[in-house]
């Protein structure tokens, strides 16, 4: 399940292909960031570091007062900062997360830099360091070029087969090359305690589906098709070649695009789980293809695979008969040059940026160059990041607290779940077995990922980040039909996020959210139950939104519900549905209800089960029941839940997410919650008629 936020976002703010295909650029602004030293001649890398942004933690100072809260709840809680902090020119967008974010990579600004003026002889700090050093040495790209994709190069021209072009997906897709089709290894979704080996749709460099097919992304399609020309042409090939392959790729992935489920639709894991027998699948296409597809991955043996889209790879078989076989080494030459593109030269970076972060997300500058570096570690080994992040950043009392606020809201919900007057007793009994179950962990992994068998080379950036894409993906791969590893994390300790994994029955916080604005311990209860309380609640929702519901117990994917609870509950959701799909991101452009309705629903729950357990704490505590800066704890709380979504963001950038993001933008997150709950408005002395006001047959209660 996604996390509270676009977690793509967090893990390539500044990125353009995937969460590790990040671009560099802009020499004069990292002479300017670092000062020449001894350790790193060729660079100059920082002896000092600029000291970190304040905490963004929570301030009256961020509102506007002149605006009527029950006119423009947004505006009236973030008004001033959305004035004074537009989106910097290396961002896309700027807010709350992003500010506690780049605190983070100022930390590890820190690290690094300490890693490369004394580097360590030996364990993951070394590790880390060695990467860096590979990712700033700009002198030692310029030399190699486009060398470091010869190997691959050469490898697409000696396909002679379909059985060949399977081997050659593979062994790419291993080392981060993704083409045609997505693979990966997680737990069975109908017997949760294995692994099982998942094939979905994929093979797009375009956003999603949509940039292929819908008419409003036709600019960007053709922007996409000289970006093709222009890089293919940097490679080295004729200017006609060029054009060719170009209308060859796009016609490829446009028919692979027409293939694909939209997004609202993946959401839903009934219609996207479809196990298969092996053998049945090779009876049904070519043999050779899959089989040795199959074998080139380590899995020759298997005998059932799932299928998220089984219609897609229909297609796909059909492609692979009607395209001739040099359409896919064309096809395969660009996944190459795509992949490899940002770890090489300036120019082939600087088109890749131009591109991906210029024209698809209207970035107009890229961010300095050690930061991008420091996103590419953090997706490739982030765990041995992660370690030294949490040694020097992470106070343990902030664990213990995390705990107790957990205890609380968990304490309100069960109380929810025990007493809802739409659910029947059959269904009751089963989500509280399910709730008996249910777990969490907080800060970082006990035990922090092993990466010792992976070669880090000091001089390879490129084969730095594919040996680090073979180490995770084989390790991935290795334990289809294990036990599923429960104490594993899927985020890194520096991220700022949390996230709910419907198979495990868990959430999971991050050291790098348990800051301000999140969570604070210089504030008053209020607005840590506006923040993190309602983070917490907003996970604990995802157990039971329109997708997290079908899951049981034990994890597994199964309809526990009774058929008369199911619409109940149903009916109740579209709400939202008709709620969110009535705001608009951009002229023309709103928001797409059914894709962002697991978000909204457990915004709408988390606000809510915060909201009681805060009244239950001053409950404990009348002495904490006062106005601070003017506002009641209630009104704070509201303010503080709407204040962690102050953002500003380009309009490429907005086009991008509504089409692509299961989260509502986050101008609809700080006030669309709200006005489902009662306490929202007796907070505020909002009466029928404020143009915010929702009739109480309009508010969406579930949980």
């Amino acid at each position: 399940m996604p996390g509270i936020w676009n977690a793509g976002s967090s893990a390539a703010l500044n990125g353009f292909a995937s969460r590790r295909k990040l671009a560099f650029k802009d020499m004069k602004a990292i002479i300017l960031l670092f000062a020449l030293c001894a350790a790193a001649p060729w660079m100059g890398l920082a002896a000092e570091v600029p000291p970190p942004p304040a905490n963004p933690r929570f301030s009256v100072d961020y509102m506007d007062q002149s605006v009527d809260p029950g006119a423009d709840f947004y505006q009236y809680a973030n008004g001033a900062w959305l004035k004074k902090n537009p989106v910097p020119p290396d961002k896309t967008r700027w807010g709350a997360f992003f500010e506690l974010q780049e605190r983070n990579w100022y930390f590890i600004h820190r690290i690094l830099a300490e890693l490369e003026a004394a580097p360590p002889a030996k364990g993951p700090a070394r590790q880390v360091r060695d990467f860096f050093h590979s990712a700033m040495d700009t002198n030692r790209l310029e030399q190699l070029g486009w060398r470091p994709l010869q190997a691959d190069l050469q490898k697409v021209e000696d396909i002679r087969s379909p059985a060949d072009l399977a081997r050659v997906v593979a062994d790419f897709q291993s080392r981060g090359i993704s083409a045609c089709f997505g693979v990966s290894a997680s737990p069975d979704a109908t017997n949760s305690g294995y692994y099982a080996l998942y094939l979905g749709q994929g093979g797009l460099t375009l956003p999603d589906r949509d940039y292929y097919v819908s008419e409003k992304f036709a600019p960007q399609r053709e922007a996409y098709q000289e970006h093709l020309r222009k890089l293919l042409a940097l490679t080295g090939v004729t200017p006609e070649a060029a054009r060719r392959d170009a209308r060859t790729i796009l016609e490829l992935e446009t028919e692979l695009a027409r293939a694909s489920k939209p997004r609202a639709e993946l959401r839903d894991p009934l219609a996207n789980y479809h196990k298969f027998r092996v053998a049945e699948l090779a009876s049904d296409s070519p043999a050779a293809p899959l089989r040795a597809y199959l074998s080139a991955i380590g899995h020759k043996d298997l005998e059932e695979v799932v299928l998220r889209q089984p219609e897609f790879f229909r297609r796909l078989r059909d492609l692979l008969r009607e395209r001739p076989l040099r359409d896919w080494q064309t096809y395969l030459r660009w996944r190459v040059v795509l992949a490899g593109a940002p770890y090489l030269h300036a120019a082939a970076e600087e088109e890749a940026f131009a591109f991906f972060g210029g024209i698809l997300r209207g970035q107009q500058a890229q961010e300095p160059r050690w930061q991008r570096a420091a996103r590419v570690i953090d997706g490739e080994i982030g765990e041995a990041l992660g370690q030294l992040f949490v040694e020097k950043h992470f106070p343990p009392a902030a664990r213990v607290r995390m705990s107790e606020l957990i205890s609380n809201l968990k304490a309100v919900f069960r109380e929810r779940l025990q007493n809802l007057d739409w659910m029947s007793e059959a269904t009751r009994a089963r989500a509280l077995a399910k709730f008996d179950r249910f777990t969490q962990k907080i800060g970082h992994p006990d035990h922090f990922r092993d990466y010792s068998s992976m070669a880090i080379q000091p001089d390879d950036y490129l084969g730095n980040v594919q040996r680090a894409e073979r180490f995770e993906f084989e390790r991935r791969l290795a334990r289809v039909g294990q036990p599923v590893d429960r104490s594993e994390w899927h985020m890194t300790p520096q991220t700022v996020n949390a996230y709910f994994s419907p198979s495990q029955n868990e959430i999971v916080f991050p050291a790098g959210i348990l800051q301000p604005p999140f969570f604070d311990l210089e504030m008053d209860d209020a607005v840590n139950y506006g923040a993190i309380g309602v983070v917490i609640g907003h996970e604990i929702t995802h157990g039971y939104d329109d997708q997290g519901r079908k899951f049981d117990a034990e994890g597994n994917l199964r309809d526990w519900w009774t058929p008369d609870d199911a619409r109940a509950f149903e009916q109740r959701a579209q709400k939202l549905v008709e709620q969110y799909a009535g705001y608009e991101a951009l002229p023309g452009l709103n928001v797409n209800g059914r894709l962002t309705l697991g978000e909204n629903l457990a915004d709408v729950g988390g606000g809510s089960i915060a909201f009681e357990a805060l009244q239950r704490a001053l409950a404990k505590d009348p002495a904490k029941r006062v106005k601070i800066d003017g506002f009641t704890p209630e009104q704070r709380f509201f303010l503080s839940f709407a204040q962690v979504w102050r953002t500003n963001c380009r309009d490429p950038e907005m086009r991008r997410l509504v089409t692509v993001d299961p989260h509502s933008p986050g101008k609809f997150r700080g006030f669309g919650p709200h006005v489902n709950l009662p306490e929202f408005y007796a907070s505020f002395g909002i009466q029928p008629g404020a143009p915010l006001w929702r009739e109480p047959a309009e508010r969406c209660r579930i949980w």
